[in-house]
């Protein structure tokens, strides 16, 4: 009697994927009008393209996050959004995060119209800068016409619909004792974008004193950066109801489990 074994299924990328039916369909429930499934994927391949390690990240960190920025209606443009692999040591793996900067928060909340104008800029010790809290409230900013030298504080001012306005100004060791809490102090936007990480630092400050509405005061707050890579690794699993017909999450475990395993850090061995 001959024995017919069935031939493995071939193991799909992470590549394969994110080109694959299910996961169009996943993303274009989620996605704003003014993007498309096609352009948000083709985004998500020239950050693969940019960075390669993002292809060795777990499939599971990699799909939420991009999941994630579905939900935001957000692009992996490396200017608003940025998708950074981090690597889990004892586990041996790569694991992707996402990290959503200034432009990236400033977007979502011009799009709510919640506000009517946004602005956070860095100044730097030539500067032409003076500001007052309390009675008498007012920031007045003027760059400096040539050298502006180091950076010295960073601010963030709205003007919210009523025509209120609201500032708030951090020094610039205030803003470095926050980037030694994150993960990608050494690493992604903190190294190649450092003054538009200091802006979104110092406006997620201050819009928690912002009137904002629980919908928009959630999306600012959606970021994992503070999480240890244990914790990004563990609420790693995207959510995907079985049963919410678009096939994507049974795909997705089954690519999942075809996978070869990212072979572990030399620090990991």
């Amino acid at each position: 009697m001959t024995t017919v074994i069935a031939p493995r299924p071939a193991k799909r990328t992470i590549k394969d994927l994110l080109l694959g039916e299910e996961f169009k369909k996943q993303v274009a429930l989620a996605l704003p009008r003014h993007l498309t499934p096609d352009r948000f994927i083709r985004t998500a391949l020239t950050a693969m393209n940019r960075n390669p390690k993002l292809a060795q990240c777990t499939p599971e960190s990699f799909f939420q996050c991009l999941l994630d920025l579905s939900a935001l209606g957000l692009e992996a443009d490396g200017r608003r959004a940025h998708l950074i692999p981090f690597e889990d040591r004892k586990r041996g793996v790569v694991v992707c995060t996402l990290i959503v900067d200034y432009k990236g928060l400033a977007e979502l909340i011009r799009r709510s119209g919640e506000v009517s104008y946004l602005r956070a800029d860095i100044v730097c010790e030539n500067d032409v800068f003076d500001y007052q809290f309390g009675s008498g409230a007012f920031l007045k900013h003027k760059h400096a016409r040539d050298g502006r030298g180091k950076i010295v504080e960073v601010y963030s001012f709205v003007e919210l619909k009523d025509g209120s306005v609201d500032f708030d100004v951090m020094g610039i060791e205030e803003v470095e004792t926050v980037r030694t809490r994150s993960r990608a102090k050494d690493n992604g936007p903190w190294v190649t974008d450092f003054p538009e990480m200091a802006k979104k630092t110092v406006f997620r400050r201050h819009s928690k004193w912002l009137p904002l509405s629980p919908e928009l005061r959630e999306k600012i707050e959606k970021d994992d950066e503070p999480l240890t890579e244990q914790e990004r690794f563990a609420a790693a699993k995207p959510v995907l109801p079985e049963e919410d017909g678009t096939g994507f999450g049974e795909a997705l475990s089954e690519a999942a489990e075809g996978l070869e395993e990212p072979a572990p850090t030399q620090e990991a061995q």
